[in-house]
């Protein structure tokens, strides 16, 4: 009998598609009643996409007091990276709002991350950015966002405006005072350093060293928070202290940027007099006003030099919030942020002076010049965030920020003759003297 051989045909097992899913919460105040709802969010968000099948958990990122106009979210960054870093296909959000009220914003994000194959779904609105007809909803939804936006700024500033005219402070956080019932009372256990810093600083010491005998005798701030040098200046100068109110003095560029600004001129003052209970006298606060003139004339007439440079002004220490000065070493010239040069590293322990030169080659690449144009990079860039790992984030006037990340100078490349010639005549005399201690003879 023939033997009879079939093939069979095994159907291949396909492992069903699993979806890498993530979501984002925002809440835009930091009250108690904020905090819970983002709890809320955050647990529900996460139970949901743990217990959809076919999802993958993949965490989920929010902000806290954080307005959905700007772009500089932290967490919101974070799931930005992790979307590019291609660990994400889908980013679940409660609505266009809460991810941005900013339609510029909104739009150029969504594209970005369609582009990178991650989907957007807002909930609230039931749109899947990825749909054929996603775009053109969100456009139209995030156009009633900002305008939602520029609403509600309008009538914060009706209200502050309308405050101000009745003599009523907006912020009741100052040092020295506590808010009863919307007037200052004098706290007097604060009240009594306002005093003494005034009494110093009529003594001869300067800003840094009031804020060195405070931060050595264990004295915080209204936070609970070191003093710094600016800190004791903003004391020094605040007319509130004298039991008069100067309200407005700075403003908001807009809703979206929401960029505080010192009103020059561009908007009205309001003086109002006799509001609360002085804790310095007026006759005290105007010398303190005269000597602080007087040391800024002594200063500038001893600053040989007016120059300002290239980026004074321009670059921020990402760890204490601090502008960056230009110093000259022996070896080079570095921006370095200025808290960690006056106070060192125990108040910004991750910052890192970074060579002017250094600046520069990074700046030219973003910008596209073969060598650095002090007049482009006015037009081209906006601010430089100097992060710890040598990250630096450059913003351009246009919105578009750009990580740079710089290689620091070795200890062999920092070395000039001079030093070198220095070095090696230290050594010799060490070996002579060394030789010398050692000979019985000398003894």
């Amino acid at each position: 009998m023939a033997r009879i051989v079939e093939k069979v045909q095994q159907n291949k097992v396909v492992a069903p598609a699993v979806t890498r899913v993530a979501a984002y919460a925002r809440v835009s105040s930091a009250k108690d009643a904020m905090h819970h709802s983002l709890s809320a969010q955050i647990s529900r968000y996460s139970s949901l996409i743990q217990k959809t099948p076919g999802w993958i958990y993949c965490g989920v990122y929010a902000d806290e007091a954080m307005t959905g106009t700007k772009d500089d979210r932290a967490g919101f960054q974070k799931l930005l990276k992790e979307c590019r870093a291609g660990n994400i296909d889908m980013v679940i959000t409660k609505s266009i709002s809460r991810f941005a009220r900013n339609t510029v914003t909104l739009l150029g994000t969504v594209r970005e991350l369609k582009a990178l194959g991650v989907d957007v779904f807002f909930e609230e609105q039931n749109i899947h950015s990825s749909s054929a007809t996603g775009e053109l909803m969100l456009t139209v939804l995030a156009s009633f966002a900002q305008e939602e936006s520029l609403s509600a700024s309008e009538n914060q500033k009706w209200r502050i405006k309308k405050n101000f005219e009745e003599g009523k402070p907006w912020n009741y956080t100052v040092f020295g005072y506590r808010n009863n019932k919307g007037i200052f009372e004098v706290y007097e256990k604060e009240a009594e350093i306002v005093r003494l810093i005034y009494k110093k600083y009529l003594e001869g010491m300067g800003l840094c060293a009031i804020r060195d005998w405070l931060n050595d005798n264990g004295i915080l701030t209204r936070f609970d928070s070191k003093w710094t040098h600016r800190a004791v200046a903003i004391i020094l100068k605040n007319e509130i202290y004298t039991g008069q109110l100067l309200l407005q003095k700075t403003y908001r560029e807009n809703h979206i940027t929401k960029k505080k600004l010192q009103n020059s001129g561009q908007l009205a003052m309001y003086r109002a007099e006799e509001t609360h209970e002085a804790i310095i006298d007026k006759e005290t606060y105007n010398k303190v006003q005269q000597e602080m003139f007087r040391r800024k004339e002594k200063f500038n007439a001893g600053d040989k030099s007016s120059e300002r440079y290239p980026f004074s002004g321009m670059i921020m220490c990402d760890c204490c919030g601090a502008s960056y000065r230009r110093k000259v070493t022996s070896a080079r010239v570095v921006w370095i942020c200025s808290t960690y040069n006056s106070t060192g590293k125990k108040d910004c322990p991750t910052s890192r002076a970074i060579p002017e030169e250094t600046l520069k080659a990074e700046v030219s690449a973003v910008i596209d010049t073969t060598s650095f144009d002090e007049n482009v990079f006015y037009e081209e860039i906006k601010s430089i965030r100097a992060c710890d790992d040598c990250k630096l984030i450059i913003e351009k006037t246009d919105g578009e920020k750009i990580e740079r990340v710089w290689t620091p100078p070795s200890r062999k490349d920092s070395w000039t003759p001079e030093k070198r010639e220095k070095a090696s005549r230290k050594k010799k005399e060490e070996i002579l003297n060394a030789r010398s201690n050692s000979n019985p003879c000398n003894n």
